[in-house]
């Protein structure tokens, strides 16, 4: 019986962990199609682990009649402990937490610095701003904008800015950080525990595999161009609870990290690569950032759409835009000219604001994020 008692400690020894590592950054844990095994083991975790103890159970009369009652017990302790710490410390949730303050200010009462990048949206008349300091740190902020509820997110070990309508089945969801999938933050939403990508909105586990959360167009730019373009806009501001955990992510938004997972490649095409990713239906093409930022402006074509692609003077603002197949832009002090119109950064026609250029979504992302969930990316290169 003793066999019993040892096989359920070493059973939950390794379930406990396999728990954890499996939807956690981890060597070898995030190259491998391993999420449907992650969700089975989440799904049936009190199952399985009223099995393994039962199996404890069942030989631990035979370990304490040993005259070494300490070996067993210690065993049973060090279990208990490393339990503990796998759900209670090392879950997602529980590393990085919510805001527990959500406070937007007007330019005239804004702390952050003007080179701050913030994932800025604008609907029904209302122009919001989220920094990506905080969002690296929350993953997720919810709010509202012009009267629908907002979820904006972002991952930091992918570069990635998406905002989303938080609708499930219909309804307003809430979601928590539940792990990682292929370097990507996953969520999982309270009613149907299902866990959906933050690069993409999809679910990719649980009952509503395959649905997509509605995403929202949103734009990353720096402090200053958001207020140059939004006066009357708003930006969130830092909540004083997490000031620490800001200040460590600070150097992320400028490419400056040294973290294995967070940090910069400067050459093209490497996995830590910047590039600004476009998807227009089954179509998409990754973009150079450093190409990007010495041409200013790229015309191209993806599918059947014809768009222009631009850079801010400030070398940090990007936007991308529908155009006509054979009309071409010039860009000059960030204002876009063709040969009958000119346009703000926004699109916004000068001569007549409520005439605006149609946006694409585009996403600046690290290279090995964009392709891991865009397999058939083209890319665009500098010399065609």
């Amino acid at each position: 019986m003793k066999k019993f008692f040892y096989a359920g400690l070493i059973g939950l020894l390794v379930f406990e962990f396999l728990n954890v590592y499996l939807i956690m950054p981890m060597p070898g844990s995030q190259t491998t199609n391993s999420i449907d095994i992650a969700y089975f083991f989440y799904k049936y975790r009190w199952l399985i682990r009223t099995i393994l103890v039962i199996f404890i159970l069942a030989g631990s009369a035979a370990v304490f009649r040993n005259r070494r009652k300490w070996l067993p017990a210690t065993a049973l302790l060090l279990i208990v402990a490393i339990g503990y710490l796998m759900n209670f410390k090392m879950s997602a949730d529980k590393m990085f937490l919510q805001a527990k303050k959500i406070e937007l200010k007007p330019q005239q009462e804004n702390k952050l610095a003007g080179n701050r990048l913030v994932i800025g949206i604008e609907h029904n008349g209302e122009a919001k701003a989220y920094p990506i300091s905080l969002l690296a740190y929350h993953h997720q902020v919810r709010d509202s904008i012009g009267g629908k509820p907002v979820m904006v997110t972002y991952c930091s070990v992918c570069r990635t800015g998406r905002v989303f309508e938080p609708i499930v089945n219909g309804h307003y969801e809430n979601f928590r950080l539940v792990g990682m999938d292929h370097f990507n933050a996953m969520f999982e939403d309270a009613a149907t525990k299902s866990w959906w990508r933050q690069s993409t909105g999809e679910a990719i586990a649980g009952t509503l595999k395959g649905n997509v959360l509605p995403e929202m167009v949103s734009r990353q730019m720096t402090v200053d161009k958001w207020f140059d373009l939004y006066p009357q806009g708003k930006i969130m501001q830092p909540d004083e609870a997490f000031i620490t955990s800001y200040d460590s992510l600070a150097r992320f938004e400028q490419g400056k990290s040294k973290g294995s997972l967070t940090r910069t490649d400067t050459v093209a095409w490497k996995n830590k690569s910047w590039i600004v990713g476009i998807q227009v239906g089954n179509s998409a093409t990754a973009y150079d950032w450093n190409d990007l930022k010495k041409k200013s402006i790229i015309h191209d074509t993806i599918g059947q759409k014809a768009l222009v692609l631009i850079v801010s003077s400030d070398g940090q603002s990007f936007a991308a835009y529908e155009r006509p197949v054979n009309k071409f832009f010039t860009l000059k002090h960030d204002t876009l000219f063709s040969d009958d119109a000119a346009y703000d950064f926004s699109g916004r026609d000068l001569a007549n604001p409520s005439n605006k250029l149609r946006p694409i979504q585009a996403y600046q992302e690290f290279w090995h994020s964009w392709t891991a969930f865009h397999p058939n990316t083209r890319q665009y290169l500098a010399d065609k």
